[in-house]
């Protein structure tokens, strides 16, 4: 069994429920990163710890939160020793829109993975994208990258679709069972 963890950013509860449903899936701990941008005490030793890291953020203007922006960015203390090198990664973003640019937001974290020497794990489901699909399909927004989650600006924390959170749960089933596999 691997260590995952999941790290993410929650604006506003939204992310933090996909997350929870990722780690679900991949029987992984959550790191919150909070409103300010950093991670609890112990944050960056469990992340060196780890065998797979999931980022989470959502998708604000187009990239990630300025809050997950920053933690990335002090990332640079384990790329400098390669902490990281060889970890399996993943990631997931949620916003209002169906598009609203999060595969801009999967690319950069994609790159942030790919700069710390990850292995990258795509989403591996095929969209459902026929005529009668619906919200309640797994990957009804097609992504391929890794998981993208839609939560209308007006929808409450419990109103995400489920079909997203059934998504999000196979993708951190998905992860976890690489990072099993190369362990």
């Amino acid at each position: 069994m691997s260590k995952t963890i999941v790290v993410y950013h929650s604006g506003y509860g939204h992310t933090q429920r996909v997350a929870e449903h990722v780690a679900a899936g991949a029987g992984a701990e959550l790191l919150p990163i909070d409103a300010e941008g950093n991670l609890p005490e112990g944050g960056w030793d469990k992340l060196n710890a780890a065998d797979a890291i999931i980022f989470g953020t959502p998708t604000y203007m187009g990239g990630p939160s300025w809050q997950f922006k920053k933690f990335a960015d002090a990332s640079s203390k384990a790329w400098f020793t390669r902490a990281w090198q060889d970890k399996v990664f993943g990631a997931f973003t949620n916003s209002a829109s169906p598009v609203g640019d999060k595969g801009a937001t999967l690319v950069q974290l994609q790159t942030l993975a790919s700069q710390h020497g990850g292995i990258w794990v795509s989403l591996g489901l095929l969209p459902a994208n026929s005529k009668s699909a619906t919200h309640a399909d797994i990957n009804h927004l097609g992504g391929s990258v890794g998981l993208l989650v839609r939560s209308p600006s007006d929808a409450a924390v419990d109103e995400i679709f489920q079909g997203d959170l059934d998504t999000a749960r196979r993708y951190g089933e998905r992860v976890a069972a690489v990072a099993s596999r190369l362990n």
